[in-house]
């Protein structure tokens, strides 16, 4: 198997529509059981998971081990942070809070060794001994990385959806993934999934991404939005998290088990 190909980008070129989830639990446990049960991509959230960058390399070391496709979300668009997940092996790598194309050139620029002809010239420092070139066993790896690597940029603001053509056109732009939950709350809509003026706006990023030819990416909370999303013409989808439903079932549970708890009433004379 070549290390180098990304299974992401075979997943955009699939014939169904790759189903993902959110990984919150921080848990490499969680993320491998993720993985075995069939979810095709799996995002390792370091947004807002309190994981550090030891946690993640434990997280894609679990997720190597299924057949599912990890996705690095960073804490920012940072130069630094960048380096940091490729090294450990992150191939598939998801900005937030891009907001235009300045920034998302940036992005892409921080994936790429220097490398002539590059139209986006190349800002990723280098090293030998990491795991993303196998600890030195892979020997082209400097030469062929920057093709391994496919970056997601998410718009998550309306100011950042104004620019999704001028985004998607920037060179190693592979993909773009709308952050619905943001979006609702800086459209003064916070959390309010099903809100017309917000999936109007959801309804227009697909049509528009599609009409430039660029895959786009969304999360939902629950299956029928996702379903809502897919029909909107969404091309990768992530339903929920690993919390999320573990919550869920538990509430289904706890509520189900509450009429069997009621111990009896006495039946004595007082």
């Amino acid at each position: 198997m070549d290390i180098l190909a990304n299974p992401f980008r075979a997943l955009l070129n699939q014939a169904t529509i790759p189903l993902g989830t959110w990984l919150m639990s921080g848990a490499a446990s969680t993320a491998e059981a993720m993985g075995c049960i069939g979810f095709e991509w799996l995002v390792v959230d370091m947004e807002h998971v309190p994981i550090d960058y030891r946690d993640a390399y434990n997280i894609l070391q679990a997720i190597a081990g299924t057949p599912a496709v990890p996705v690095v979300r960073l804490a920012w668009n940072d130069q630094v942070l960048v380096k940091r997940a490729l090294d450990i092996g992150a191939q598939t790598l998801m900005f937030p809070f891009v907001q235009n194309a300045d920034e998302a050139r940036r992005a892409v620029a921080s994936t790429r060794y220097p490398q002539p002809g590059e139209t986006v010239p190349g800002l990723r420092g280098y090293a030998a001994m990491h795991r993303a070139s196998r600890y030195g066993t892979v020997p082209d790896y400097g030469a062929r990385a920057n093709a391994a690597i496919v970056r997601l940029i998410q718009l998550e603001t309306p100011a950042a959806i104004e620019q999704l053509e001028a985004i998607a056109e920037v060179d190693g732009v592979d993909a773009l993934f709308i952050g619905p939950g943001d979006l609702s709350a800086a459209m003064g809509l916070i959390g309010n999934m099903a809100h017309p003026e917000l999936q109007a706006a959801l309804k227009s990023c697909a049509e528009r991404a599609r009409a430039v030819g660029k895959p786009i990416g969304i999360v939902g909370p629950t299956p029928e939005m996702v379903q809502r999303f897919i029909d909107y013409g969404y091309d990768y989808v992530a339903v929920a998290s690993d919390m999320g439903m573990m919550m869920r079932q538990a509430q289904t549970f706890l509520t189900a088990m509450k009429s069997a708890l009621t111990k009896p009433l006495g039946t004595g004379a007082y």
